[in-house]
């Protein structure tokens, strides 16, 4: 344990979180099978957090009463150093405020709040955005967990699927320069079932923007035989975005939202952005996602 970083346990699990970004940077089983892509050239993130917004805002420019702010992709708390306010043996959290620095890019005083619990079967993280303020506080929250595609190396890429907890029929949203197509597109998700491969993702991610599943299985196939395995389930969150990078990398990311990128073509008052949350003053939102994970 340092300042950096804090390692939790319990029963054959582990998980190492960052301050930086208040990151999950490791995941792993007993068996030694590691879950969380260890940033790697290909992406040099592991899990970080989008807030205040998911995704990209046109030009990359946040504007409010007038005045443009510069906000870039997925926001800057993945790249803000978080305050530590508890460390135990089997859970953590912390917290990032308002400060001059994010008012230079964000004019709202916020609080989020990040708790990581840890039990045998997996790992729960809580997010709550506290609006500190005096006005409405309109924001995105998001994660972005990036797991090894295979999770075993002898295992091809092709053998793994999501399964969904139900059918997810609907049609999905794709981007274009970092801002969401108006036109939906079919599911690529046979029932319940997305068949993985590297093709999917030439479009960038994927954007599930009226999921009817609040779970997700990720595994090279069914039962004993699918070796290590995943199921990611969530509460709070709208949509959901799966992707890897389009030219090819060993890792998947099953990314629960709350929020996503400007529509093509929207401009407008950031508070007048589909998809934001707007919370009141003296409220607060909570989210939360929960990774169990098996090695068999």
């Amino acid at each position: 344990m340092t300042d950096d970083t804090h390692t939790i346990r319990s029963g054959r699990l582990g998980a190492t979180i960052k301050a930086h970004g208040a990151e999950l940077c490791s995941l792993k089983h007993g068996s030694g099978i590691e879950f969380v892509w260890q940033a790697g050239p290909q992406w040099p993130r592991h899990a970080p957090l989008l807030f205040p917004i998911v995704g990209r805002l046109a030009g990359d420019e946040l504007r409010h009463r007038g005045k443009s702010y510069r906000m870039t992709q997925h926001g800057f708390a993945r790249d803000s150093r978080f305050a530590w306010i508890e460390r135990g043996e089997s859970g953590c959290a912390l917290v990032l405020e308002d400060s001059e620095a994010t008012r230079a890019l964000y004019p709202f005083a916020f609080r989020l709040t990040a708790a990581y619990t840890l039990d045998d079967n997996g790992l729960d993280l809580s997010l709550t955005i506290a609006n500190t303020g005096a006005e409405t506080l309109p924001a995105s929250l998001g994660g972005h967990p990036a797991f090894n595609w295979p999770l075993q190396p002898e295992t091809a890429k092709e053998s793994y699927a999501l399964t969904f907890a139900n059918a997810e029929s609907s049609p999905v949203h794709r981007l274009d320069g970092g801002l969401l197509r108006p036109a939906a597109e079919p599911s690529p998700v046979n029932g319940a079932v997305l068949p993985l491969s590297e093709s999917l993702f030439a479009d960038d991610a994927i954007i599930f923007d009226r999921i009817e599943s609040n779970s997700v299985r990720y595994a090279a196939g069914q039962g004993a035989s699918a070796g290590p395995w995943l199921k990611m389930s969530w509460r709070g969150f709208r949509e959901l975005g799966v992707w890897s990078k389009p030219s090819g990398a060993p890792f998947l990311c099953i990314e629960p939202w709350r929020g996503y990128a400007s529509p093509k073509g929207f401009e407008g008052e950031f508070s007048d952005k589909p998809g934001l949350m707007h919370i009141a003053a003296g409220a607060q939102e909570q989210l939360s996602y929960r990774i169990e994970i098996g090695s068999s």
